[in-house]
C-alpha cells in the first residue's frame, strides 16, 4: 500500500495556475525526490498535501483512505510532517519550546518541560545540534535554526516527512548527518519526501524522482537509477542548462582592499585584495572567518586591527556608511533580513536607495515604481507585476528582487552570502549571469556559498579560509569542487 498519494491537484491563485492536475506517489521505506524549478508548482503541492491550503481539484489518500485536511495540524496530528524552507519558529521562545509548538505534554495546567526535554534529547544529539534548550532561538545561526525546525518535525515520529530544501543553510558536515538520518527513516518505513535544488544529494540518497513543471507532473516517481543529472535537468526545464561563460574581468575597475583585518576569534590578520570585473569567492567551514569578512566589509563588523579600503577610499564605519560608500549585501536568508514580504514589489526594490544616493533627489511614488519595473525586468522577476506582494513570489522570484533592491544603489561593492539558497536550476543559472554582467561592468563582486558547486561555476577566483586565516586561492583550473573541500577541512592544498 502506498503511504501517501494525490492525484489530480488543480490549484490557483487570482486566475494564475499554480498546479494543473500534478500527481505524487509515496512509497512507506522510500525517500522520494520532489524536484522542479521555482514556480513549477512544489511548495503548492506540498501545502496541498500539509493541509495549508485547500486544492480547487485532485483527491489525497493516505494509506489507502481519501483525506482532507484543513490545517498543518490536523495533517501532523495524522503523521504528516513538514520541514520548511522558509523556517516557521518564534525566535523570542527558547529551543524547547520552538520543539513544541501548540503540542506540549503537561503536568496540570502547566508545560511538562522536564517530558519535553527527555523527549527532545535524543533527537537533538541525533542532529548533532548541541545548544542550550534554554537558549532564545533568535540568538541562534541561520544553520543552529535549521535544525531546529527538522527536530521538531522528528520528534512527532511522522509517516511522511516533507522536507523543502532541509541542507540550504547546512555545512557539510550537519547535511552529511542529517542524510544519514534520513537513511535510518527509510529504514523505520517512513516516506520521506526531499525536496532540493542540488541534484548530487538527490542522486546519492534518493530512491524516487517525480519532477513538476508549469504545474503539471512530467517524470512521475520514476526510479533514480533510470536517471541520470542530464536527463533530470532537461525535465526541469524542458532545455539542457546552459554553460556559464567566464571573463577575464574588466582593467581600471573598482578595487577593494584588506590589510591584517583581525577580528578576536574569527580573523588573524586577514590581507585580501579584489578588482573589479572579477567574481570572487570565500569558501570555508562554519566560523572559519570568511562571513566574518564579509561583515567586515558590510560594516556589521568592526576589526580591532588592519584597515579596509573601499574602492571610494576610506573604511566602512556601520552598514549604513557602507551602503552610502556604495557597498550592498545580500543575503540569503531573505525571509529574516532581506525583503518585507507584506509590502508589494516596487516597494522592496526602492528600499535601499534613499540610503546609497544620499543628497540625490528624492523621486515621487510613479518613477520609484517604474525604476522598480525597469531593475525587475533587468533581473528576470516572474511575475515581471510589481504591485505583486513579495511574499507571494516563488522563492526563487523573492531572491531575485532582493537583488534588484541592491543594484538600485548602483554599488561599487556587491556582496552576497548564500544568494541562491533554495533557489531552482535555472534561476540560480540567472542569478549567476547577472553577477557576471556586474563584473563585466567593473564592479567589486564577492561571493560567500555553502554550495560548492557554485563556486565552481560562478567564480573566477575562490579564496578558502580555515581558522581565521586565508590557506589558499584557487585559480582556472585549480577551482574544483574536491580541492576547495579538502583545503576547507585541512587548511592546506
Amino acid at each position: 500500500m502506498h503511504a501517501l498519494t494525490a492525484r489530480g491537484i488543480t490549484k490557483s491563485y487570482g486566475g494564475v495556475t499554480a498546479l494543473a492536475g500534478a500527481d505524487l506517489t509515496l512509497r512507506p521505506g522510500s525517500v522520494h525526490a520532489l524536484l522542479g524549478e521555482n514556480g513549477a508548482g512544489k511548495s503548492t503541492l506540498i501545502k496541498v498535501i500539509t493541509g495549508a491550503v485547500s486544492p480547487d481539484a485532485g483527491a489525497l489518500r493516505l494509506a489507502g483512505a481519501e483525506v482532507s485536511f484543513t490545517s498543518t495540524a490536523q495533517a501532523a496530528a495524522n503523521g504528516v510532517a513538514v520541514v520548511s524552507q522558509e523556517l516557521n519558529l518564534f525566535p523570542d521562545l527558547d529551543v524547547l519550546a520552538n520543539l513544541y509548538p501548540m503540542r506540549e505534554p503537561r503536568r496540570g495546567p502547566l508545560a511538562d518541560r522536564a517530558a519535553m526535554l527527555a523527549k527532545a534529547r535524543p533527537v537533538l544529539e541525533q542532529l548533532g545540534l548541541d545548544v542550550d534548550p534554554k537558549a532564545r532561538l533568535g540568538s541562534l545561526s541561520l544553520a543552529q535554526r535549521q535544525l531546529v525546525e527538522i527536530a521538531k518535525a522528528l520528534i512527532v515520529q511522522p509517516r511522511v516527512l516533507i522536507l523543502d530544501e532541509p541542507t540550504s543553510a547546512l555545512d557539510k558536515d550537519s547535511s552529511s548527518r542529517l542524510l544519514d538520518i534520513l537513511r535510518v527513516l527509510r529504514d523505520r518505513e517512513v516516506a520521506v519526501v526531499f525536496v532540493s535544488h542540488i541534484l548530487e544529494e538527490v542522486m546519492s540518497l534518493c530512491d524516487e524522482i517525480t519532477v513538476l513543471r508549469e504545474g503539471r507532473t512530467v517524470l512521475d516517481a520514476r526510479p533514480r537509477a533510470e536517471l541520470d543529472i542530464p536527463s533530470i535537468v532537461h525535465a526541469m526545464l524542458g532545455q539542457d542548462l546552459p554553460t556559464p561563460v567566464r571573463t577575464t574581468g574588466t582593467p581600471g575597475g573598482a578595487r577593494l582592499e584588506l590589510r591584517d583585518v583581525v577580528v578576536p576569534d574569527r580573523l588573524a590578520g586577514v590581507t585580501l585584495s579584489f578588482a573589479g570585473g572579477e567574481v570572487v569567492g570565500l569558501a570555508g567551514l562554519a566560523g572559519s572567518g570568511h562571513t566574518t569578512a564579509l561583515e567586515v566589509v558590510a560594516g556589521i563588523r568592526r576589526p580591532v586591527g588592519g584597515s579596509v579600503e573601499l574602492p571610494g577610499g576610506g573604511a566602512p564605519r556601520d552598514f549604513r556608511s557602507a551602503i552610502g560608500a556604495g557597498v550592498a549585501l545580500v543575503s540569503g536568508d531573505r525571509r529574516r533580513v532581506g525583503l518585507m514580504l507584506d509590502k508589494p514589489v516596487w516597494e522592496n526594490i526602492a528600499q535601499v536607495r534613499p540610503v546609497a544616493l544620499a543628497g540625490a533627489r528624492l523621486l515621487r511614488t510613479g518613477a520609484l515604481r517604474e525604476s522598480a519595473r525597469e531593475l525587475a525586468g533587468r533581473v528576470g522577476v516572474k511575475p515581471p507585476n510589481v504591485d505583486t506582494r513579495a511574499g507571494l513570489l516563488s522563492g526563487g522570484n523573492q531572491q531575485k528582487v532582493v537583488l534588484a533592491k541592491w543594484l538600485a544603489a548602483d554599488p561599487a561593492v556587491l556582496l552576497l552570502d548564500d544568494p541562491t539558497r533554495g533557489v531552482d536550476l535555472g534561476a540560480r543559472a540567472e542569478i549567476h549571469a547577472l553577477l557576471r554582467s556586474v563584473a563585466d561592468a567593473g564592479k567589486v563582486v564577492v561571493l560567500c556559498s555553502t554550495d560548492l558547486d557554485e563556486l565552481v561555476v560562478a567564480c573566477d577566483r575562490v579564496v578558502v579560509f580555515h581558522k581565521g586565516k586565508v590557506c589558499a586561492e584557487l585559480t582556472g583550473d585549480r577551482i574544483d569542487q574536491h580541492t576547495i573541500l579538502r583545503t576547507m577541512n585541512t587548511g592546506e592544498l
